[in-house]
């Protein structure tokens, strides 16, 4: 039986993972930040800005580059895509689930929306 550690580490051998000062080079003027943090949770941390919100139990029928259900946002399977929620865990397992369908750029935020609101209030806790 696989312990959902073991699951973790396959996920993430299979992905890339963006620190919070890559996203936007990594994800460019074509690419996606799908935030799939619950609606409770985002009221909660906090909303990240341009991100495409998807919660986690719909993720694949809105993200398949060839699916009927696909939102128009997605334009094929090149289009970078990096997964996003809270603290960097369910979205490795979110984003090895995309790359099983056929999408090749996707990775997921290490340290979820949680790094990427400390990085954005920098050293200081002055925003960026």
């Amino acid at each position: 039986m696989t312990r959902v550690d073991e699951l973790l580490a396959e996920a993430r051998r299979r992905i890339e993972r963006v620190r919070p000062e890559e996203l936007a080079s990594f994800v460019g003027d074509d690419g996606l930040v799908v935030d799939i943090r619950p609606e409770a949770q985002r009221r909660a941390e906090g909303e990240l800005p341009g991100a495409l919100v998807i919660e986690r139990n719909v993720l694949e029928w809105r993200l398949d580059p060839a699916g009927a259900d696909r939102l128009p946002e997605v334009r094929g399977p090149d289009q970078p895509v990096v997964v996003v929620c809270s603290a960097g865990y369910a979205s490795s397992l979110a984003a090895a689930s995309l790359a099983d369908l056929g999408l090749r750029r996707v990775a997921d935020l290490d340290g979820g929306f949680q790094a990427w609101a400390a990085w954005q209030a920098g050293p200081t806790g002055a925003a960026r």
